[in-house]
């Protein structure tokens, strides 16, 4: 009956006051979950209330206060007291249930939860003042340190050779004038996305993009058909760097950065037929298709700006790598561009936004970029048309045993 009142008042409730009632509501169910199973535990040790069990050594000896995690808030409870039967006389019994809902390590990933999602050191205290009782910046920051050197690890160091990889997707970001980072994301042949590993460096340079591709090889990266699908944005340090491993690979240049470089060329009205130029490619069906809109953009571009001829005309191969590929057209959405690793990106830089002066001469930004991305990779979820990848995955396969035989 008390549910029942409950879930109405929340339905009665104003937006705000329901989001309030109902995360109470969620929180009394989990208190109650939780001394359930502790209630049981010691059924289990001693047998019930109203009938001991006579062959067990453990006793009900009282209760005492205590304390139990709940989506990472401390909440008081009063903890039952067991005892047991030895030869010197008696001991306490440890209930593991409530050892488990009261480790100290949940309050920590409270800690680590809340500062990777950008609450800084000097705000800590007004989240749960209660649980961060004696707590100073400096410890808060230690423990911060601690956790995102764990997460530099795992992005950097953990085993790929499990990972079936069918498309490699790297894009890089300036953090100042002296510090780039470089972030490779891999999509696996079930269309699910993952961050393979990142380095930060001096500059977006090929040297830097050679180390972070020979630490992912290194790692036991391997695409799963031979050579993998890569898009790029453009940069030819990235390029030449991905040639060097995989070098019969098809590089499908992202159109939304090709666009976005015509637009620089082009006056604003110009813009909008533009954009539908590289709206009719992105919905291309096939090589032929996508060719023959390619060739009325370079004839309408060069009656307009030569430069932009150029500009297309240098990138022209590069524009059509899928549809030379036959890739199915339900994953154009998925491989024209490099959204999936923009969208990881740009919730970098919004992490990364807190950060007003970097430390070169520390692990500061290598710790910056391992939290962020870690917090991006939560989100991920499979990409769009990934029923299709078989087909991309056989097309692929072929594209490789090819080159393989010509060379």
């Amino acid at each position: 009956m008390e549910k029942h009142i409950d879930l109405n008042t929340i339905l009665q409730a104003e937006a705000t006051e329901a989001a309030t009632l109902l995360s109470n509501h969620v929180r009394h169910c989990a208190r109650a979950a939780v001394l359930n199973m502790i209630q049981e535990e010691v059924e289990l040790l001693c047998g019930a209330s109203y009938n001991p069990s006579s062959e067990s050594p453990c006793f009900r000896a009282g209760s005492a206060p205590s304390s139990i995690y709940i989506e990472g808030k401390r909440t008081s409870v009063r903890r039952p007291r067991v005892r047991e039967l030895t030869e010197d006389g008696t001991r306490e019994v440890t209930i593991k249930t409530l050892q488990a809902a009261r480790d100290p390590h949940e309050w920590e990933n409270m800690v680590h939860r809340a500062i990777l999602c950008g609450v800084s050191g000097r705000d800590q205290a007004r989240l749960q003042a209660h649980e961060l009782k004696g707590m100073t910046k400096s410890n808060i920051s230690r423990l911060w340190a601690q956790r995102a050197g764990t997460l530099i690890r795992e992005m950097n160091e953990t085993d790929l050779s499990d990972f079936q990889m069918i498309a490699l997707m790297l894009d890089g970001l300036s953090l100042s004038h002296e510090l780039h980072v470089i972030v490779a994301l891999g999509i696996d042949t079930e269309g699910h996305k993952r961050v393979l590993g990142y380095t930060v460096g001096a500059s977006e340079s090929y040297e830097v993009s050679k180390d972070l591709l020979s630490s992912l090889v290194r790692r036991g990266l391997a695409a799963a058909t031979g050579t993998p699908l890569v898009v790029l944005d453009g940069a030819d340090a990235l390029r030449k760097a991905v040639l060097e491993f995989w070098p019969d690979a098809p590089i499908q240049r992202c159109l939304v950065h090709k666009e976005r470089n015509l637009r620089g060329y082009l006056s604003r009205k110009h813009h909008g037929r533009l954009r539908l130029f590289f709206s009719e490619l992105r919905k291309a069906q096939g090589e032929e298709a996508a060719l023959e809109i390619l060739k009325k953009m370079e004839d309408w571009i060069g009656g307009i700006n030569a430069q932009a001829l150029v500009s297309l005309q240098e990138a022209r191969g590069d524009m059509i790598a899928w549809f030379r590929l036959g890739g199915p057209a339900t994953l154009n959405q998925t491989f024209l561009s490099t959204n999936h690793i923009e969208n990881s990106m740009r919730n970098l830089r919004k992490h990364l936004g807190r950060v007003k002066r970097w430390r070169p001469e520390t692990d500061m930004a290598s710790r910056w970029v391992a939290s962020g991305l870690w917090i991006a990779q939560r989100g991920f979820r499979r990409v769009r048309g990934y029923r299709d990848l078989p087909v991309l995955a056989k097309k692929l396969q072929a594209r490789h045993a090819v080159c393989q035989e010509e060379a």
